[in-house]
């Protein structure tokens, strides 16, 4: 649950004296949305984002003359004029949980990661965080399954189901228990990997489990 197993490494940095014109040519031809602008020394001081470089550019309404007169200001502008300097940071050691908060609270696409020094060593983005949890919760895998069961308050729940899975031989890989919030119950989620959920679901429910399968409720 670490960054640093999931940042993109090594990731394209800028100087503060770039054009912005041709930092629009670097997002474009790399295809990435973001940019860290570091100093001489790689410290992070600032970073500029493909929506700062549009906000930069000449507004649709204007009259073609003014437009092109606007354009070729803000070509020959530094991106230093229009980087942000509010930004927040990850370290290599940050976990997911870190960063899902920042994006939530900040409604950013990507996060730097600084060393100690505060030197840039990866950046982190939303994609990176889906494509995390995704790993962690090995959506995606080949007889990956998830099976929900009603926790009924026993503390010795856990214990037992995965005794039971083990004694049938049922491969499971992460199992979690959550409180309930809103309509949602309490509830024991499995993931396991099967290719026979009904012959699972029979076994668990002839232990004294309850799987929980939804219905629609509009109350």
């Amino acid at each position: 649950m670490f960054i640093q197993y999931y940042m993109t490494r090594k990731p394209t940095t800028i100087r503060p004296d770039m054009l912005v014109s041709s930092a629009i040519e670097l997002l474009n031809e790399k295809d990435f949305r973001h940019l860290p602008v570091v100093d001489k020394e790689n410290q992070l001081i600032g970073v500029v984002t493909d929506r700062d470089l549009r906000s930069a550019g000449p507004s649709t309404m204007l009259s073609g003359e003014e437009r092109k007169r606007v354009l070729e200001q803000v070509d020959g502008t530094q991106v230093q004029a229009i980087m942000s300097t509010d930004f927040v940071t990850l370290l290599p050691a940050s976990t997911l949980d870190d960063a899902l908060l920042l994006f939530k609270t900040r409604s950013i696409g990507a996060i730097p990661v600084v060393d100690g020094n505060g030197l840039v060593v990866g950046i982190f983005s939303l994609n990176d965080l889906m494509a995390a949890y995704r790993r962690l919760f090995g959506l995606g895998e080949t007889g990956s399954v998830l099976m929900a069961i009603e926790d009924d308050g026993d503390p010795g729940g856990l214990s037992r189901l995965v005794q039971l899975l083990e004694e049938h031989n049922i491969l499971f890989t992460r199992l979690i228990r959550t409180e309930g919030q809103g309509k949602e119950p309490a509830m024991l989620y499995v993931r396991m990997n099967t290719m026979n959920i009904r012959s699972v679901h029979r076994i668990v429910e002839e232990a004294g489990f309850t799987v929980h399968i939804p219905t629609l409720d509009l109350d």
